[in-house]
């Protein structure tokens, strides 16, 4: 039986990469693979997706299907993911023949919130107060001091789905109800200064490299913007939030790109023993807010993702110049006409100085859909912020973008 590649081993281009998931984020894997001279072979349900169009090969087919991991186990020498809810048993099974970064048994603690919480805590690293809550029996026994708080389904949410505010027991229970009554998490609502992530690598050698700390903005429970600079996060902050990160991803024997975000909380509203910065949850995988990378420094998290995968060295992380990343969804489509599509002026966003669009290659525009992402640098922050606010005007994004 052919066994995976020894941890030191050098994967060279020209060689065969896999890609489980065929969406944005194995789109530009592969752009990044490809520039380095590997090719790719995506498993996934669209042939005709992000990634399928640029692929060098789409197996079309569910991530359990037998048949299908055997075709990727035979044709590819090292395998990654670019969503949590791959099943964490596929990638076990292809871990017998194949390398697999990240490893099954990282990405199945984070891709439920249940276990992902309990690591954390165990790590000794800040959470927020919370219940886990596996039958509608368990809220009667939750603690009154997590009211105000959110009922997070613990697995499959994302982009704010699968969870709800809840400002008391029976709300609780009537969300409960709402969401099939599978397993949950009660959070306690904790106040909100703002967020900030963390992106890095771990290669197979544990080596690790961080991105700069990026602080984030969201709109109805989606990423809207992305901002780093020197500075504009206090540095005893953002070098305790890289030691988190590093603690999180060498604690999950992790290997590849990962994001942890953060809250960080408003001291003021605190008792004083409480933590001002807490993790609300890991991806293993590249993340919307580490996009800035492809543009403001040499080393993008895709490319990131590739090395690791390949076992050649980690790059360089250093940010180039200040930079802002703006999301862009469907929405920029229907500004004039809330039935009928219209391409956005994509003409005068790139006629703005320090402005690059990256656009995903999806058919479809819809209200709420990612289409793609606008990364704007400038080592001036003042005009950054000016163009940024240009961006998001001529794109209808509705960005809050004000200096801290």
């Amino acid at each position: 039986m052919q066994r995976p590649p020894a941890y030191d081993e050098i994967l060279h281009p020209g060689e065969y990469l896999g890609m489980m998931g065929d969406g944005q984020l194995g789109r530009m894997f592969c752009h990044a693979a490809q520039a380095m001279g590997y090719k790719v072979i995506a498993l996934g349900h669209e042939a005709d997706g992000p990634t399928g169009q640029i692929a060098e090969r789409h197996i079309s087919a569910d991530y359990e299907s037998a048949e299908a991991l055997q075709q990727m186990a035979e044709s590819v020498r090292a395998i990654t993911t670019e969503f949590e809810n791959v099943p964490a048993q596929s990638l076990k099974q292809l871990s017998y023949t194949i390398r697999t970064t990240p490893a099954a048994s990282a990405v199945a603690v984070v891709q439920d919130r249940i276990s992902e919480k309990s690591f954390i805590r165990a790590m000794g690293v800040p959470v927020a107060e919370h219940a886990d809550i596996r039958r509608m029996a368990d809220l009667d026994t939750v603690d009154k001091t997590l009211f105000p708080g959110i009922l997070k389904a613990a697995r499959l949410g994302y982009d704010g789905k699968g969870q709800a505010i809840v400002n008391s027991l029976e709300e609780a229970k009537e969300a409960f109800k709402d969401l099939g009554e599978v397993e949950c998490v009660l959070e306690a609502k904790l106040p909100l200064a703002y967020e900030v992530s963390v992106v890095l690598a771990r290669n197979l050698q544990d080596a690790i490299v961080s991105y700069p700390v990026a602080v984030n903005h969201h709109i109805n429970g989606i990423l809207s913007s992305t901002t780093v600079y020197p500075g504009l996060v206090p540095d005893d902050l953002a070098a305790k939030a890289i030691d988190y990160a590093e603690m999180l991803a060498s604690g999950l024997n992790y290997y590849g790109v990962m994001c942890v975000e953060f809250f960080v909380l408003d001291a003021a509203k605190l008792s004083p023993d409480h933590p001002t910065l807490v993790v609300n949850e890991i991806a293993p995988r590249p993340h919307n807010s580490g996009h800035y990378t492809m543009n403001a420094t040499s080393c993008s998290q895709f490319e990131q993702q590739v090395r690791v995968m390949a076992g050649m060295p980690l790059g360089d992380t250093a940010l180039l110049q200040p930079t802002i990343m703006l999301n862009i969804l469907g929405d920029s489509w229907f500004i004039e006409d809330e039935n009928q599509a219209k391409e956005p002026d994509w003409a005068s966003v790139l006629a703005l100085a320090g402005v690059s669009l990256h656009l995903y290659g999806k058919a479809e525009a819809r209200h709420g859909r990612k289409m793609g992402h606008v990364n704007i640098i400038n080592a001036d922050i003042d005009k950054l912020y000016e163009t940024a606010q240009k961006v998001s005007d001529i794109l209808h994004l509705g960005a809050e973008l004000n200096r801290k």
